[in-house]
């Protein structure tokens, strides 16, 4: 029998009514957001340069004009005798429009990437449509890659560098991932790997999964047809290439020198059929793609640690690491 409805404990529940009920309250009839009753309701963790949970994490400004930043996470607990850490350039989800790196909930998803690969995170605070709209925060992304490459945090390995996100941070690190493949100008950063977590694509079209699981956890095509009208650029339909990214206005990929990708799809995530798109589309184009799906998934399933999928994600995501710093030892000139 098929489940019809994903099996949630009450925590989760009320978080996530809590979450989608913020959400729709904070959106205003003119396409703006109340920023003011969000700074209320999104709880922040500060910086902390003692070590918790064997951790320390500190805010490293790029560009004050645009209070673009990232935050440092920094294993102080490191098995091993000193070898260089990879390093994961994380985007945080939230529609483009909501959330940031000082969120209490990427903190410390953050905070287990840096414990349990081991690796160094760099989080990073893009603007946030509708104020700024596409390519902003693709532009923010990329810049935060050029610091790194210039100001390589302590103990990295800018060599071994990972671009992950979830949600609108998915196709964040997506679009970043193609503006570094194409840039000629990195000294130390080689990006290896890709891991878009229920990455947010989409298009004109309503598809399926859409339809069949309207009125799921978070995602409705309310939600998303607001986010897409906040964030794409001003007249924008949502087939324009930074939603519909392997639709017929999309880039071209067969030609470039793609990272090996790791792609995570949930059974209750609305979104499901663009990610299996976007993966069908990567293959076509001669990418190496691992797709990894969780039946019984909702959208941003990892975030709420009381869920049994969330630490089989971090294990896969710490097995690719390691299959990535294998490759690139046994094949030195790949490096």
């Amino acid at each position: 029998m098929t489940q019809s409805s994903p099996v949630l404990p009450w925590k989760t529940k009320i978080a996530l009514s809590a979450i989608s009920a913020v959400t729709d309250f904070s959106l205003r009839d003119d396409g703006t957001i109340n920023r003011r009753l969000l700074s209320f309701l999104d709880f922040r963790a500060p910086p902390n340069s003692t070590p918790v949970h064997g951790v320390k994490t500190s805010d490293v400004t790029v560009d004050p004009s645009r209070n673009l930043w990232f935050r440092l996470f920094e294993p102080t607990e490191v098995p091993g005798r000193g070898e260089k850490l990879p390093v994961i350039v994380f985007f945080h989800g939230g529609g483009f429009a909501y959330l940031s790196a000082y969120s209490k909930a990427y903190d410390a998803v953050c905070r287990r990437f840096a414990r349990k690969i081991p690796a160094i995170v760099a989080s990073v605070n893009y603007r946030l449509s509708p104020e700024h709209r596409c390519p902003a925060q693709y532009d923010d992304g990329f810049d935060v890659l050029k610091y790194l490459d210039s100001q390589p945090p302590a103990n990295s390995d800018l060599s071994m560098c990972f671009l992950v996100g979830d949600s609108a941070g998915a196709n964040l690190a997506h679009n970043v991932t193609v503006r570094a493949c194409e840039t000629t100008t990195f000294r130390e950063v080689k990006v290896v790997g890709l891991v878009p977590i229920q990455p947010f694509f989409g298009g004109e079209e309503r598809t399926e999964s859409e339809r069949r699981l309207e009125g799921s956890p978070l995602v409705s095509m309310r939600r998303t047809d607001c986010m897409w009208k906040m964030f794409l650029p001003e007249g924008a339909d949502r087939d324009h290439e930074a939603a519909n990214v392997s639709g017929p206005r999309g880039r071209e990929l067969s030609e470039v020198e793609f990272p090996a990708t790791m792609v995570f799809i949930g059974g209750f995530d609305p979104l499901q059929d663009w990610q299996r798109r976007y993966c069908e589309w990567l293959k076509r184009s001669g990418k190496d793609v691992r797709v990894l799906e969780y039946g019984s998934a909702i959208h941003a399933f990892y975030v709420f640690p009381e869920l049994p999928e969330a630490s089989l994600l971090f294990a896969e995501v710490k097995n690719f690491v390691e299959k990535q710093k294998k490759t690139r030892r046994q094949n030195p000139s790949m490096i």
